[in-house]
């Protein structure tokens, strides 16, 4: 081969590369909108997944029909991942914000469908092109899938660590556009003289670059107009987090935090759940010396804690570093909290909560768990029988622990689940419940190895709503959400919550479905 036939074939091969790596982020992507927009992460992840490979195959297929002008067809390509995968994110929130229900999914599934085929359609041309050039037909095939094997680790690992928690998903769409388009233009002018039209082609990529460009300086601020349309109220801040995306808003003197979608906490009656997340739990142990608190990155359930003097230390184990630094420096957040987790007797730990069980030998008298709802296997773990036993395991034999259960009135199934899950365990448990104008009718469940008796608990600190007669009518329930749990005409028989069965995941599904 001539020089340039080597120059050539030598950036076939880095093409490859950097088109796989745009392909793969591309796929996580789609995975990760799907998550934060219609929920359940496994399920949206296997479905991008699976239709994106299943777009490859039929891109792959179709490739067998590009026989010639393979430069030309493969800048075309580029031109169109380009475009579609760079405007893929900004058009999500659009069509959420505007179009009817189900439409952002049925977009989501063509959009993974399409520029999976596209990627498909790649490979086999650069396979060709590398051939033609003059490469042996096995090292040509050799390289390039070398080439697109390694992009993909890549790709994956960018997008986990840099692109979503740095740039967000809207500006990493376009910006790995942009990457497709650079590929695509670079192609242009290495083989510009064996195209015809070469300037026709050139105006073209131009045309998509401008766009392209426009979309990474003003498509966030557009799409955060859009983003605006799922929240009642104006957004105050927004971010996107290494596992999350965290927002709050402000209506007057209502501030609502939300973590990928989900409502967290209204300032207007967090009172209402904190309070009965904590107070019980605390009068039901003896000593209360030290408290573990699994989640509350807000550092509300941590001032409530705070209450009592005779507690010597807290651990609040949350993932998210975002959070505890928002909780511990935004002001409306400061407010709330009281400044909780600046005091000195409160440590914080990033790190998943069963992971921290399984690796602490501390044991605590008082366990709060305040986690989000049960929508998504990485969540499941945390309300299975084998979390709540090592849970127990790290309580103290005169101890207690408190969980959040989701709502008795939406999700009944699912709440009777988790309080069967924590009573297998050996563990006496209390079921309470409290309305939360901004959740509705919320759920939890106070377990400990002692009997548990509410009319023998008094409430001695300071409280906006909980007092000592009110807490011992938080377990009645009402016929309508009590254990007896009636589908299709036949009683549910209610099954604990394990790693290997976990059902719990189906059943909170089902009953959300339509809130």
């Amino acid at each position: 081969m001539n020089q340039l036939a080597v120059r050539q074939s030598h950036f076939i091969y880095w093409a490859s590369g950097i088109v796989s790596i745009c392909g793969i982020i591309f796929e996580v992507l789609f995975g990760a909108l799907g998550s934060y927009i219609l929920g359940d992460g496994v399920k949206q992840y296997t479905l991008t997944i699976s239709l994106f490979l299943t777009g490859m195959g039929i891109g792959a297929s179709v490739s067998e029909r590009v026989m010639k002008n393979l430069i030309v067809a493969f800048v075309y390509i580029e031109f169109l991942v380009a475009l579609i995968g760079g405007f893929s994110s900004f058009a999500m929130f659009g069509i959420t914000a505007f179009s009817p229900a189900g439409t952002d999914a049925l977009f989501l599934y063509l959009i993974t469908l399409s520029v999976g085929a596209l990627t498909g359609v790649e490979l086999p041309i650069l396979i060709r092109k590398a051939n033609e050039i003059g490469v042996s037909l096995n090292r040509s095939t050799a390289r390039v899938l070398f080439s697109d094997y390694a992009g993909g680790l890549v790709g994956g690992l960018l997008f986990a660590f840099f692109l979503r928690p740095q740039l967000g998903m809207v500006k990493t769409a376009f910006l790995v556009g942009c990457i497709n388009l650079a590929v695509a233009m670079t192609v242009l002018f290495l083989f510009r003289k064996e195209m015809k039209r070469f300037v026709v082609h050139l105006f073209v990529g131009i045309f998509i670059g401008i766009l392209l460009i426009l979309g990474l300086l003003f498509g966030e601020e557009m799409a955060f107009t859009f983003e605006q349309k799922l929240y009642k109220d104006p957004i105050i801040h927004m971010e996107e987090t290494q596992y999350q995306k965290v927002i709050m808003t402000q209506n007057q003197d209502d501030v609502r935090l939300y973590l990928n979608g989900a409502l967290q906490l209204s300032s207007i009656d967090e009172h209402r759940y904190h309070e009965t997340l904590v107070h019980p739990t605390m009068e039901q142990a003896n000593p209360i010396d030290d408290v573990l608190i699994l989640g509350g990155g807000d550092g509300v359930a941590a001032k409530e804690v705070l209450k009592y003097k005779e507690v010597e230390s807290i651990t609040l184990v949350d993932l998210d570093p975002a959070v505890v630094e928002l909780a511990k420096t935004n002001e409306k957040l400061l407010k709330l909290n009281e400044h909780a987790l600046d005091n000195e007797k409160v440590t914080v730990v990033h790190q998943d909560g069963y992971n921290f069980l399984e690796e602490t030998d501390r044991i605590f008298d008082v366990i709060i768990i305040d986690l989000p709802d049960p929508n998504d296997e990485s969540l499941n773990k945390l309300y299975t029988k084998e979390f709540y036993a090592l849970a127990r395991n790290h309580m103290s034999l005169h101890g207690s622990m408190m969980i959040q259960a989701t709502s008795p009135y939406f999700a009944p199934e699912a709440y009777w689940t988790i309080s069967k899950t924590i009573e297998s365990n050996d563990l006496n448990v209390e079921n309470l419940h409290v309305d939360v104008p901004s959740f509705g009718n919320w759920g939890f469940v106070l377990a400990s190895r002692q009997p548990i008796d509410l009319d023998q608990m008094t409430i001695n600190v300071d409280t906006d709503y909980l007092t000592t007669d009110i807490l011992s009518s938080l377990n009645k329930f009402g016929k309508d959400i009590d254990k007896k749990i009636i589908r299709n005409g036949e009683k549910v028989v209610i099954e604990p919550n394990t790693l290997i069965d976990p059902r719990l995941i189906q059943i909170y599904e089902r009953s959300w479905e339509y809130y």
